[in-house]
C-alpha cells in the first residue's frame, strides 16, 4: 500500500512507515497484533503518547498512538468508542500496555477495530515509550532523507536534460529510467506529446489516456491514496489507481504561468507506483513546465517574425520576388505558385484578445490540414492565410469557422481573392480578400463568407478611396433620405429601395412592404416630388440604387 502525502503539523514529514513495518523493529519484537490486521498497510507518519483523558483534541492523522491505559482506567465502557473515534480523526494505529491500568480490551471494542481496520497493538510491559518512539521516529526521518536525496538527485538529472537543450521526450525517457516506469506526457486538450518505455507499456498508458480524456480542471491529481482515507471526510480518490491485473497509473499537471498545459502520466506494469515516484513526476512536471514555456516563447518570436516578413510581402515592403521566395521557403512556405489570399476578421463584440489567439491557432491547424506549404500569420485584427489557388479556399474556411465555433459568442468574416499568380501581386490580392471579408460582413452580417469576384456592384464601389465623394454622391442623390435622424425617411428609403429592386412593379412592392396599392402610390408621389421623377428616369435610377448600396456599404 503506497503511502500517502500529507504534511505533519511541522511541515517536513511528508512521508512515513506502514504499522505493518514498525511492527518489524527490534523493540517491538515481542508486541502483538490483537485486532484490525487488514489495517497493516495504514501510514505512521509520527507518534503521540496518551496519557490525558482528553486526547482526542490533540491526536493527527497518521499517528500511532501509544497508552498505558492510564486515562481509561476509570471508564472501561468508553474504550468500544475510542475506536471510531481514532478512525475518524486518521489515526494509523493504537498500541497498549496491558495489566498495569486496563487488564484486557473488550470484546465489542477488538471486534470494532477488526470491522474498520484498524490495528490495535499490545506492547510488551519490558518496552519503554522512549524506545519506541527513538526508533521509530528515526527510522522515518532516515527514509524521509532517503525520498529527499533520491528526489533531489531526480531534479538535478532534469534539470540538466533541460540544460543540454533537451525537450519533453527527452524528459519523458529521463523519468521513465529514473523511475523504471512507462511515461507520456499529454497536453490539455488529451493529445500526447511525448512517451518513453516499452512499446507495449506505451500502448497500455495511451489506452488509460484515450479512456480518461482531457483533465476537467487543473488540479493535483497524483497517485496518493491513504491506506484508509476515514470515510466522514469526505476526500474523492486522487486520480491514480489499479486497472486489471495489477496495473498502476499516475498523474500530474504540468502548470506554468498559472495555465494548465497537460499533465505527465506514468504508468507501472509489475509494482504500485510510490509516494517518492509522484514526487518524482512532479519534479518532472516542473521541469515539463519550463520546457513548455521555453517553446511558448520560441514559438511567439517565430511567429512574430512570420507575421512580420507575410506583411511585408502583402504591403509591397518584401523586396524581389526572387528575395520573397527565398524567405518564404525558410518558413516553409511556397508563394512562388499560384495562390489565394483569405483573410479572417474578427467581428465586432467579442472578447478580442483572447478570441484573436484562438483564431490564429484555427486557421493555422486549417491551413496545415490542407496545404502543408500554405502560409498563415496573425495580425493585430485579423488572421491572414495564403494557399495553394488550386484549392477549394471555402472548404478550408468551413474547417477554421468549424474549429472556432467552440469559443461563442465570437464569430469572424472571411473574404477570399482572386488567384494570383506570383508574390509579386500578393499585395493587390490581400487588398481584394480584404475588402471582401469587409463588404461581406456589411452585405451578410458577422460570419459571412464572401469572395471578391462575387461582390458584384459593391466590388466596384469598394474600389473607390474617396469615401467623401461617395458620401457626396449619396447627400446630392438622396437628399434629406440619406440622413438617419428621421424615422420617415427611413422608411421612404426602404420603400425606395424596394421599389427599385422590383423594376418599379407597384403591386409587387405593396405586397412586400404589406401596403394598400393606393397607400404606396401616394408614396410614390411624395418620393418623386422630394428626388424627382425617378419613375420616368433610367439614368435617376441608376444613381439612387447606387446611393442606397453605398449606404448599405457604410463603414467600410
Amino acid at each position: 500500500m503506497e503511502p500517502p502525502v500529507r504534511l505533519a503539523s511541522t511541515g517536513t514529514i511528508i512521508h512515513g512507515v506502514s504499522v505493518g513495518e514498525v511492527l518489524g523493529v527490534s523493540t517491538l519484537a515481542e508486541a502483538r497484533l490483537i485486532a484490525g490486521e487488514s489495517g497493516l498497510g495504514r501510514i505512521v507518519q509520527r507518534l503521540n503518547v496518551m496519557e490525558v483523558p482528553d486526547i482526542l483534541a490533540w491526536v493527527k492523522p497518521h499517528e500511532l498512538l501509544l497508552t498505558t491505559g492510564y486515562p481509561l482506567r476509570n471508564t472501561p465502557q468508553s474504550l468500544g468508542r475510542l475506536v471510531a473515534d481514532l478512525d475518524e480523526r486518521g489515526l494509523a494505529a493504537l498500541a497498549i500496555k496491558l495489566g498495569r491500568y486496563v487488564d484486557e480490551l473488550p470484546g465489542d471494542m477488538v471486534e470494532q477495530a477488526d470491522r474498520l481496520g484498524f490495528p490495535l497493538i499490545l506492547l510488551p510491559n519490558d518496552v519503554g515509550f522512549d524506545d519506541i518512539l527513538n526508533q521509530v521516529l528515526t527510522d522515518i526521518l532516515n527514509r524521509q532523507a532517503a525520498v529527499l536525496a533520491r528526489a533531489e538527485e531526480a531534479h538535478r538529472a532534469l534539470v540538466q536534460v533541460v540544460l543540454a537543450g533537451g525537450g519533453l521526450r527527452e524528459v519523458a525517457a529521463e523519468v521513465a529510467q529514473l523511475l523504471d516506469v512507462s511515461v507520456a506526457v499529454v497536453d490539455g486538450a488529451g493529445a500526447v506529446l511525448a512517451t518513453a518505455g516499452p512499446a507495449e507499456h506505451v500502448a497500455a498508458l495511451r489506452e488509460s489516456i484515450s479512456h480518461e480524456g482531457p483533465p476537467a480542471r487543473a488540479a493535483r491529481t497524483p497517485a496518493r491514496t491513504p491506506a484508509r482515507t476515514p470515510a466522514k471526510a469526505g476526500l474523492a480518490p486522487a486520480r491514480a489507481g489499479t486497472a486489471g491485473r495489477g496495473r498502476e497509473f499516475a498523474s500530474v499537471p504540468v502548470l506554468a504561468g498559472g495555465h494548465h498545459h497537460g499533465r505527465i502520466v506514468a504508468y507501472s506494469a509489475s509494482t504500485a507506483i510510490r509516494d517518492s515516484d509522484v514526487g518524482i513526476l512532479e519534479r518532472a512536471a516542473t521541469v515539463a513546465a519550463l520546457v513548455v514555456t521555453r517553446q511558448e516563447a520560441v514559438n511567439a518570436v517565430e511567429s512574430k517574425y512570420r507575421a512580420d516578413f507575410l506583411r511585408d510581402v502583402l504591403t509591397g515592403r518584401a523586396g524581389t520576388a526572387e528575395r520573397i521566395n527565398g524567405r518564404a521557403r525558410a518558413f516553409g512556405w511556397d508563394l512562388s505558385r499560384p495562390v489565394t489570399v483569405l483573410v479572417a476578421e474578427l467581428d465586432p463584440d467579442g472578447d478580442e484578445r483572447s478570441a484573436q489567439d484562438r483564431l490564429v491557432a484555427c486557421w493555422t491547424a486549417a491551413v496545415r490540414r490542407h496545404d502543408q506549404r500554405g502560409a498563415v500569420a496573425g495580425f493585430s485584427h485579423e488572421v491572414v492565410a495564403v494557399i495553394d489557388a488550386a484549392l477549394d479556399a471555402a472548404r478550408v474556411a468551413k474547417d477554421a469557422a468549424a474549429a472556432f465555433a467552440d469559443l461563442p459568442p465570437a464569430t469572424f468574416s472571411t473574404g477570399t481573392s482572386r488567384p494570383s499568380p506570383g508574390a509579386d501581386a500578393l499585395p493587390e490580392a490581400y487588398a481584394q480578400a480584404l475588402k471582401a471579408a469587409r463588404v461581406g460582413r456589411q452585405l451578410h452580417g458577422p460570419g459571412a463568407v464572401a469572395h471578391f469576384d462575387q461582390l458584384g456592384v459593391y466590388r466596384l464601389l469598394s474600389l473607390v478611396n474617396d469615401t467623401d465623394e461617395l458620401h457626396a454622391f449619396v447627400r446630392e442623390t438622396l437628399g434629406p433620405l440619406a440622413a438617419d435622424d428621421d424615422a420617415e425617411n427611413a422608411d421612404l428609403r426602404r420603400t425606395l429601395h424596394v421599389l427599385l429592386e422590383t423594376n418599379l412593379n407597384v403591386a409587387e412592392t405593396a405586397r412586400r412592404l404589406h401596403f394598400h396599392y393606393n397607400t404606396l402610390r401616394y408614396r410614390i408621389g411624395k418620393l418623386e416630388r422630394m428626388l424627382g421623377n425617378f419613375t420616368d428616369d433610367p439614368h435617376l435610377r441608376l444613381n439612387l440604387t447606387l446611393a442606397l448600396h453605398v449606404l448599405r456599404m457604410r463603414g467600410i
